[in-house]
């Protein structure tokens, strides 16, 4: 039997690794994140991301409607692509805005939509263009206190446990299917203000366990 050159055995090792790294990044779960406000379920993200604990994903983009918000300040802090995309005055996501809006989401080709305190109702367009890849964060266990305000409305009713849901996305406001939920003890002696911060917390946690779920098979995405 001839005898392999070691320089040929190198060079079919160095191919072996590169092709294993090309197909590690093909197979990576693209995300899109948006939001509206101060960012800072993205930021949890982006931290997950960072420390390699977001699983098998990459970060494609951060989309906001506010120019200044912190979504996007995070983004660029993290060297992710930020972007400030107009979408008019309405509680909607309507036209002329929306086609925008999905043309900008479509060059990046993502995997998963993440809707992190993104302010904006999206509509059935939307959602057949990304069909079954979007996700929504929502405060409260749904399906108690959909919509506005929800800690509020849970401190008020003097529930005892509230705590954040992750579901899909679809054409009822906070009616998807849910995907994973974390509880919140209201304590006797806890504020809004203080049970907004561990509602805060619990959302930091859950959103990004969800998404590295959904990156490695432990979650399945719809059919």
């Amino acid at each position: 039997m001839q005898k392999l050159n070691l320089f040929h055995f190198y060079q079919i090792l160095v191919h072996l690794n590169l092709s294993k790294i090309s197909l590690s990044k093909i197979n990576k779960l693209k995300i899109v994140i948006l939001g509206s406000g101060k960012g800072s379920n993205a930021y949890a993200i982006l931290k997950s991301s960072s420390k390699k604990q977001l699983g098998n994903t990459i970060i494609q983009g951060i989309f906001s409607d506010y120019k200044n918000s912190g979504i996007l300040s995070h983004g660029k802090d993290f060297g992710i692509h930020s972007e400030y995309i107009h979408a008019g005055d309405s509680s909607v996501l309507k036209e002329p805005f929306q086609d925008n809006w999905i043309s900008k989401i479509k060059q990046l080709n993502p995997d998963l939509i993440v809707l992190a305190g993104f302010m904006k109702i999206i509509n059935e367009k939307f959602i057949s263009a990304f069909n079954k890849k979007v996700i929504n964060l929502h405060p409260s266990l749904l399906p108690s206190f959909p919509g506005l305000n929800s800690i509020k409305q849970a401190y008020e009713k003097k529930v005892k446990i509230t705590g954040c849901t992750v579901h899909w996305v679809n054409e009822t406001v906070d009616g998807g299917e849910i995907i994973a939920q974390k509880a919140v003890r209201i304590m006797n002696y806890d504020t809004l203000h203080t049970l907004t911060k561990k509602v805060h917390t619990a959302e930091h946690i859950l959103l990004p366990s969800v998404i590295k779920g959904l990156s490695n098979g432990e979650i399945d995405f719809p059919s």
